[in-house]
């Protein structure tokens, strides 16, 4: 099984286009008395905002405007060592989700993917969430490590212990 996840891994990872994992930056601008200032992106304030009472994420770096999850669709996972995950998404549009862990919800789009797995990425933050039948994982691109593993909504819990 373990092998199956890895191949899926590195099948999706392989399948993503070139500087996927490459931060995007404006070229600096030259001076000729100066050395050329490195400018370092600005990380938000908070991953997500309270407007209106809907929590929103703002992902403007990919044109995702805002990911409202008022009446999205709620699935809980639960991973191992206690980590919970929520995923919201719409039933209409099935190329994004909004995902929350920990204290932020964050955007994410979908990545085609040749294996059948559902992978969703958020590229600003380095976020990848791969949902495959009988489990999910939440992967950090930039550092190259897991996040959280052995996701389970309530319907893939029931089928795992089915199993065991």
């Amino acid at each position: 099984m373990k092998k199956l996840i890895c191949a899926l891994l590195l099948a999706g990872m392989a399948s993503a286009a070139p500087g996927v994992f490459a931060q995007a930056s404006a070229p600096a601008k030259k001076e000729t008395t100066k050395k050329p200032a490195v400018k370092k992106a600005a990380k938000p304030a908070a991953a997500a905002a309270v407007a209106g009472g809907a929590l929103v994420a703002d992902e403007k770096e990919e044109d995702l405007g805002k990911a409202n999850i008022e009446g999205s669709i709620v699935t809980e996972y639960m991973c191992e060592f206690g980590v919970k995950i929520t995923v919201y998404h719409n039933e209409g549009d099935d190329q994004y989700i909004a995902l929350r862990w920990k204290n932020s919800v964050e955007r994410l789009r979908r990545i085609g993917t040749t294996t059948g797995a559902n992978r969703f990425e958020n590229r600003r933050y380095g976020i990848v969430w791969i949902n495959i039948p009988t489990k999910a994982m939440l992967l950090d691109s930039r550092k190259g490590q897991q996040l959280a593993n052995e996701c389970r909504n309530p319907e893939q819990q029931k089928a795992f212990a089915a199993k065991g």
